[in-house]
């Protein structure tokens, strides 16, 4: 099967909802494992990466809860797969740079994603939509059980599972969740946020994590060390730093609803009049602008119209999502063009702000 018919559409996407996803938008659990008796890919020749991918893909295909999966090799996916399979969270950037010996490996509810021979030869996640990072934990944790079965992992007793970066030996457990944060941005106090997750040894990233930007303020925050504590208290130790995130960013929002009611109404409004009538428009400034729309969303400014609208604009205005939609090589400049007209026509319908939050307060 092709990928772009195995993907669900971006409307279902943006239609999936969990638990605080006003604020939550996903929650992942990430594990990195090795085989023992085969070299790393950061040191791997082809060779052995080929090699490592005949083991894994198959035993990782013969799982029950992977029962018509997709299954493909990265080398054999075009750019544009890939790019979409990036801006959907399904693989990393960097494994869609690999080639030879890579693969992905993902289930038919695009819950759980094996990326094969990226930085370790196995990189298995689980996401699922708004604060749900035990359920994440316990389906990754039954995934890793299965498959600890049928491959020898890379282990030592007092190390924990070996992996590439030190950084991810012990537990080779990432916990993340994605959360938008325009309240804090807004109120500047985002700077004080990032200090105190710091602190508590966690760290902040923007929407494709490291070493890229907050779009949207969109920001991902994961734990960072993963030797000598168990995976059930990182994973209980973030969600209680999640759920404070939460509360400072409702806080937030209700603070500039009562100090600087002018100035969040002139943000969303400037954002809604751009948006519904910009003629050209870069990724950026939409995914920064739709930030704001879905703010004023969330606090009942654009009543009768649904989140979810906001949601799957998010993801049908970036590159490669764009780019599937159109039959032409699409350069930047063209890109920027179909994004307004989108973006002017999907939004026809939706009436300017109000003047006032709904009574009653956030919807």
């Amino acid at each position: 099967m092709k990928l772009f018919e195995f993907l669900v559409s971006p409307a279902e996407c943006a239609r999936r909802r969990g638990p605080e996803d006003r604020i939550v938008t996903s929650s992942r659990v990430r594990l990195a494992r090795n085989l023992k008796d085969l070299p790393f890919p950061v040191w791997a020749k082809k060779p052995d990466r080929l090699r490592a991918m005949e083991r894994i893909r198959p035993a990782v295909e013969s799982l029950p809860v992977m029962k018509d999966a997709y299954s493909e090799s990265i080398d054999r996916l075009s750019s544009l797969e890939k790019q979409i399979l990036v801006e959907r969270h399904l693989i990393s950037r960097e494994q869609a740079a690999k080639g030879p010996g890579s693969g992905l490996v993902l289930s038919r509810d695009e819950t759980i994603s094996v990326m094969i021979n990226e930085e370790d030869h196995l990189r298995m996640q689980a996401l699922l939509p708004g604060l749900q990072l035990k359920e994440t934990w316990r389906i990754m944790d039954q995934f890793d059980t299965r498959l600890e079965e049928k491959l020898p992992f890379a282990f030592d007793r007092k190390l924990g599972y070996l992996t590439a970066c030190p950084t991810n030996l012990g537990t080779g457990i990432r916990v993340s969740a994605m959360l938008h944060l325009p309240g804090l941005v807004l109120n500047e106090n985002m700077g004080q946020i990032i200090q105190s997750v710091n602190k508590l040894g966690l760290a902040v990233r923007g929407l494709y994590g490291e070493g890229t930007e907050a779009f949207g303020n969109i920001f991902q925050i994961s734990n960072q060390r993963t030797l000598g504590e168990d995976e059930n208290r990182i994973v209980q130790r973030l969600e209680k730093v999640i759920g404070q995130v939460i509360e400072h960013e409702e806080n937030a929002r209700a603070t500039l609803l009562e100090r600087k009611p002018k100035v969040v109404l002139n943000h969303i409004g400037r954002a809604y009049g751009i948006l519904s009538n910009a003629h050209s428009i870069s990724s950026k400034e939409t995914m920064n602008l739709l930030s704001l729309l879905r703010l004023g969303m969330d606090l009942g400014l654009f009543p009768g119209i649904e989140r979810v609208l906001v949601d799957e604009l998010f993801l049908l205005t970036q590159p490669g999502h764009l780019q599937l939609q159109s039959t032409d090589n699409l350069s930047a400049e063209d890109r920027d063009l179909r994004r307004a007209d989108m973006l002017r026509e999907r939004l026809a319908g939706v009436k300017r702000p109000l003047d006032r939050p709904r009574e009653g307060g956030p919807a």
